[in-house]
């Protein structure tokens, strides 16, 4: 039986010692070199065993492996004192090893550290908050609602937009939002539209951020909280008209406000409610919530209890029925320049904010029958480039849109192919020629537009929202999941 016992792992094909009476390539180099020394008069190379083999080194390649062992990771950086100038605090210390500034490293754009980005355009936001004001009138306040950080977009940026366009309120959702704000240096009135756990009451006081209130527990609390500091207790009464989401009802609300109103520490600012309706086209249930929150400030008025601001129009119920402006409006998604439902298109004229953008990975001439992406549901028709982009449904761009939309390219719309990816998609670019439309061949680095507009050509949120079966709140939100946000 053969002697396996240089054998590894078991394997009976090939011997791992040197055939007898062979020599290797690796000794046969040494040996020359040992017998050009011995010609020269000069003591042979010093050798010095390799890790994990049978072999051995000269001292200048020993040297060279330690030099490569103190580079790292880095080793694969052919631009390396380059790049070390360009970003290491002070080239190599002692041991060699390049020393990275993080300062210098954070001056590298993030669009360029990954090609996709938002654009936000302060002009449109400007635009939009300036032509909502203008509509209900100077002796109207107006509520920029920057929730779920502006919709996308970018809360303190817009805040302080919108601040300078008419609004003099701000609207958000959570005590962090708020806190954010004013952090940024925002120091406008922030209403929060919910009423938020009692132990984060420290936090309104701190931050005056006032509240949304519509039980009478978190209320007295509230109201201890800032007496034991000397301090007010200001909040808007939640009221429920029949949207059933928070609030007090309508037909309780005198008794409510018996209930909380001794307290010295509280201050009624305002009463406010929503409506469940006012973008559809039916218009019953929105005159039945209006009339019960119109019965509920009367109630309160006839009880000797003044209602302070009294607020409940959104952006349609703004733009559509200028009887429940009241004395304020809260401007949500209009605010970033969409439409809240078809029937306010003719009243005003809205500019979107939002554009977002990639650059081109990867292309590739992808020949006919052969797949793309994920299920491989798209084939290729044959003289097409698949190109792609590093933008894919943890970005925003939702995977039901899947070979359902658009993108541009230079002005022309190519259509996306193939099932989006958590981070990147592929989008089809059409090679034959055409009397009637202008040929495009795009490069690894070209700009493409997923939503937005180039010259007469545009994709927009809406185009995807009807798609999809859902509101451009929600793709606007999403889009900002982890893209960069550049504001022009």
């Amino acid at each position: 039986m053969a002697d396996n016992t240089q054998l590894p792992n078991g394997f009976t094909g090939f011997a791992f010692r040197k055939p007898a009476g062979g020599t290797s390539a690796a000794d046969a180099i040494r040996e020359r070199e040992a017998q050009r020394a011995a010609h020269a008069g000069q003591p042979a190379p010093a050798q010095t065993p390799r890790r994990g083999v049978n072999s051995f080194l000269t001292e200048r390649e020993a040297a060279s492996d330690a030099a490569n062992e103190a580079r790292g990771a880095f080793q694969y950086n052919r631009d390396r004192e380059e790049t070390a100038a360009a970003y290491s605090a002070d080239g190599e210390n002692a041991e060699g090893r390049v020393e990275f500034d993080p300062e210098k490293l954070a001056t590298i754009p993030e669009k360029d550290r990954r090609w996709a980005w938002l654009e936000i355009d302060l002009n449109a936001i400007r635009h939009n908050a300036s032509a909502v004001k203008k509509m209900i009138g100077s002796g109207r306040h107006m509520m920029a609602v920057v929730k779920a950080d502006a919709y996308g977009h970018g809360a303190v940026r817009v805040a302080k937009t919108a601040l300078n366009s008419g609004a003099d309120y701000l609207g958000v959702a959570t005590v962090d939002e708020g806190i954010k704000l004013r952090e940024g240096l925002v120091n406008a009135p922030i209403l929060m539209l919910a009423e938020p756990p009692a132990s984060a009451i420290p936090l309104l006081l701190a931050y005056k951020i006032m509240p949304a209130v519509y039980s009478s527990e978190f209320a007295i609390k509230y109201a201890e909280a800032a007496d034991s500091m000397g301090l007010r207790a200001p909040y808007h009464l939640a009221i429920n008209t029949g949207m059933n989401r928070i609030g007090v009802r309508w037909d309780e609300v005198v008794n409510f406000m018996h209930q909380i109103g001794f307290h010295r520490a509280l201050e009624l600012e305002g009463v406010f409610t929503h409506f469940a309706t006012a973008d559809c086209p039916e218009t019953l249930d929105f005159h039945i919530q209006a009339k019960r929150y119109i019965e509920a400030v009367e109630g309160l008025r006839a009880a000797g209890i003044n209602p302070g601001i009294v607020h409940c129009a959104n952006s349609a119920a703004a733009i559509r029925y200028p009887d429940v402006r009241f004395d304020m409006v809260r401007l949500g998604i209009g605010l970033y320049g969409y439409q809240p439902c078809p029937e306010t298109t003719p009243l005003i004229e809205l500019r979107p904010a939002m554009s977002v953008h990639a650059r081109i990975t990867d292309t590739r001439l992808v020949p006919m029958s052969e797949g793309v992406s994920y299920g491989l549901n798209y084939r290729s028709p044959g003289s097409v480039k698949i190109c792609t982009v590093p933008v894919g449904y943890g970005d925003g761009l939702r995977r039901g849109l899947s070979s359902r939309t658009d993108f541009l390219v230079d002005g022309v719309r190519c259509r996306q192919v193939g099932n989006i990816c958590m981070d990147q998609c592929m989008f089809e670019v059409d090679l034959r020629s055409y009397a009637r439309r202008r040929r495009v061949d795009p490069q690894v680095g070209d700009e493409v537009l997923i939503v937005g507009q180039q010259g007469d050509a545009m994709v927009t949120i809406e185009e995807m929202c009807e798609t999809l079966g859902t509101i451009p709140h929600e793709l606007c939100i999403g889009f900002a999941q982890r893209m960069p946000r550049y504001y022009v």
